[in-house]
């Protein structure tokens, strides 16, 4: 996902309070999920529409891609995984799922009664990237993704890099990414470690609370309305934009951790 960029929003650079609550009954949190399976094999999403492309093959010339697995260099802990990215067709992306709570659960939670699903509020997104090559990159994005009640709730992060090194929120209602203002300048040829902070509010709506980005801790408190859906579960993503060139690059992930309560 990718578009368009509207005014900034009031931010500041202090961390926000997010304490973890473990005793909830709704806590859980996943390790190294970069390394487990439930990923699938990534949707290519072309442009201008950038919607998901049926048709397309992984080997293609137009896009391309892959993900493997079980990389001891570049890694944090001696496991990373590899995503490349490259093709013909300038701007085109694409996507990889994991279906955490709910229907085709990677992790044994199928919530059949959706008491997860609906009890959860608060999410953390905690991963190391690295490219060599992050130039080639035209955005990056981590997404936490929760669909309860009717209401769809996708907390869009969008890192611009060829695109202007600044943060992107996502908005449900219309659609479109939202410039926080906030600078995303990811270290090249170095690991990255970022966190990412967010709930569903008691009034239903997405709070967007903070972004660190190694070590560097800029709290947003913006709230955006939720979409809707006809399922329920609770997803995360992870995306490679190509740019201009749709030059081929790599990022490795590693030490994916998805805390919820």
């Amino acid at each position: 996902m990718r578009l368009y960029y509207l005014p900034l929003f009031l931010l500041t650079l202090l961390p926000a309070a997010f304490a973890q609550n473990t005793s909830s009954p709704y806590y859980h949190k996943f390790y190294d999920l970069e390394s487990k399976s439930g990923w699938g094999s990534g949707y290519a999403l072309l442009s201008p529409s950038w919607s998901i492309c049926t048709s397309c093959s992984s080997t293609s010339s137009t896009v391309n891609w892959s993900r493997t697995t079980g990389h001891s260099s570049p890694a944090v802990d001696g496991n990373s995984t590899k995503h490349h990215l490259g093709g013909t067709r300038a701007y085109s992306d694409v996507l990889w799922n994991n279906h955490l709570v709910g229907s085709f659960s990677s992790v044994g939670l199928p919530d059949y009664s959706n008491t997860l699903t609906k009890g959860a509020r608060n999410f953390i997104y905690d991963v190391y990237f690295y490219s060599s090559t992050l130039s080639y990159s035209q955005a990056l994005e981590f997404d936490i993704n929760q669909f309860t009640g009717g209401r769809g709730y996708i907390w869009g992060h969008e890192c611009r890099i060829a695109g202007g090194h600044k943060w992107d929120i996502y908005s449900n209602v219309y659609k479109k990414w939202v410039s926080t203002g906030v600078p995303c300048w990811p270290k090249n040829n170095a690991w990255n470690h970022l966190v990412i902070r967010v709930q569903r509010t008691s009034g239903g709506n997405l709070l967007y609370k903070s972004i660190t980005l190694n070590g560097v801790t800029h709290t947003l408190n913006i709230t955006k309305a939720p979409g809707s859906t006809s399922w329920s579960g609770i997803t995360i993503n992870y995306q490679q934009d190509g740019n201009s060139g749709m030059y081929d690059y790599n990022v490795y992930l590693d030490k994916l951790n998805f805390t919820m309560w």
